[in-house]
């Protein structure tokens, strides 16, 4: 190893627990949408259920225990697995959803939706202009991740373009004129490997 350098994250714009990938807006019909139980809205957008749980009981345990094993469990095995009926495991995820104490978030592969160029910015920006620039970003479709960091480059950004061109296009045309950004180094990634929970072979998830 040559060189080393760590950086301090101050402050997330977009990306991690209960943040979606704007690139995914409309991937799922209102009625797909609705099915699912979702109402469009990312967990930090939800209001909190105010005699929310606040700590997690054995059956709690078992329950999330369950759900981490199979995603797709239905409610009877979840009960099961609980020591529940399913009419009280519905109602006891219900609450753990809403009240913040359990997020659900879903990896998924960028190349299975035909984002073949992934990337790493490293932005310097004036330090008036960082919050207006993160925020900026943060609603582009391209950026699954954008944080103010410490260092050099004090704003870190993860993009994912359909190919390199685009991802030329997108840092020339998109983030150069952002005003307050007066540098940035692109380091494209040639091979994914991990994600947070999951590895990555291609356009598919491993375990």
């Amino acid at each position: 190893m040559l060189d080393l350098q760590a950086s301090v994250l101050l402050r997330q714009f977009i990306g991690g627990r209960g943040h979606y990938w704007a690139a995914l807006a409309g991937t799922l019909t209102p009625e797909q949408e609705s099915t699912l139980g979702g109402d469009g809205r990312p967990f930090t957008e939800r209001p909190v259920v105010r005699d929310a749980p606040s700590q997690l009981g054995e059956a709690d345990e078992k329950l999330l225990a369950a759900l981490a094993a199979d995603g797709r469990a239905s409610l009877v095995d979840l009960a099961a697995a609980a020591g529940l009926t399913p009419g009280r495991a519905s109602r006891r995820l219900h609450a753990l959803l809403s009240g913040g104490v359990v997020h659900i978030d879903v990896e998924i592969a960028p190349m299975a939706l035909g984002y073949r160029a992934r990337a790493n910015l490293w932005l310097r920006v004036h330090p008036a202009e960082i919050k207006t620039v993160g925020r900026a970003m943060a609603q582009m479709p391209e950026v699954g991740f954008a944080a103010a960091v410490s260092g050099p480059y004090n704003l870190h950004a993860v993009v994912h373009c359909h190919d390199l061109d685009r991802l030329f296009e997108f840092t020339t045309d998109r983030v150069g004129i952002l005003p307050g950004v007066e540098g940035m180094e692109t380091s494209p990634v040639l091979r994914q490997v991990k994600q947070p929970g999951t590895r990555v072979d291609g356009d598919r998830l491993g375990s």
